[in-house]
């Protein structure tokens, strides 16, 4: 995949976010869950980790469980149960080491790309939270329109550098405004910090990724695409903490 059709995908999945939070939480917590597979499927690929297999099992267990009691927390604060799992796919992290045969080459590197990708896929349950909290899917809709917006700019020839990146979440914050006055859930000041924060969530991931211009992997690719949006979930639901 190339830059563009990275961002292209990425715009694809916030918009997949955005229509599965109109049809219902269950929906959301379904949505959730894809984007962590796609995360945890090509996280090895995309950090060029040994033990493939192990480090998707790792990231895909985390991301999952933390997405499920998520969903299967009763009441405030949601996520409290999250540290647990995430504590819990660390030590299967380590676990998933000391099974290595043939020496454990690159042993540094896979231990630190296995719990980077459990974190990443961790944010996931973000928007599990957003969905349940006082805006519920207003809020999750606003944001991920916003993340459809700043990811579909990122896509033009004009953004790369920093004046594409600048008008990525100058467009994004006023998108999120745009769509908060569209579901009256939500203030349009919160639409605009919350499509801030996905407009820099994407120009950040772009520098990032931007020094693999093509990733032969499709896998790899995909996990890339989905990044932003599963980083956005986790910020999006703090910034609806702090504002609603």
């Amino acid at each position: 995949m190339t830059v563009t059709t990275r961002a292209v995908t990425t715009a694809a999945l916030a918009a997949l976010v955005a229509a599965a939070a109109y049809l219902g939480p269950l929906w959301t917590t379904a949505a959730a869950a894809g984007l962590v597979i796609l995360v945890a499927v090509g996280w090895p690929a995309l950090l060029r980790l040994p033990a493939e297999g192990a480090t998707v099992l790792v990231v895909l267990l985390g991301g999952l469980g933390a997405v499920a009691v998520a969903w299967a927390t009763p009441d405030e604060p949601v996520l409290r149960h999250v540290p647990v799992v995430i504590a819990m796919a660390l030590v299967l992290a380590f676990v998933a080491q000391m099974l290595r045969r043939g020496g454990r080459p690159r042993l540094v590197e896979s231990v630190s790309g296995m719990t980077a990708g459990v974190v990443v896929a961790t944010a996931a349950a973000g928007w599990v939270a957003t969905g349940r909290s006082d805006a519920g899917a207003a809020l999750v809709v606003t944001s991920a329109v916003s993340l459809v917006v700043a990811a579909a700019v990122s896509a033009l020839p004009v953004a790369a550098g920093w004046t594409g990146s600048l008008l990525s979440v100058a467009l994004g914050a006023v998108a999120g405004a745009a769509a908060a006055t569209v579901v009256h859930d939500v203030a349009p000041l919160t639409g605009a910090l919350t499509g801030l924060v996905a407009g820099l969530v994407s120009a950040a991931l772009r520098f990032l990724f931007e020094r693999q211009p093509a990733l032969s992997r499709r896998r790899a690719g995909a996990s890339a695409s989905a990044v932003p949006v599963v980083v956005t979930g986790i910020l999006v639901f703090v910034v609806g903490r702090v504002v609603i």
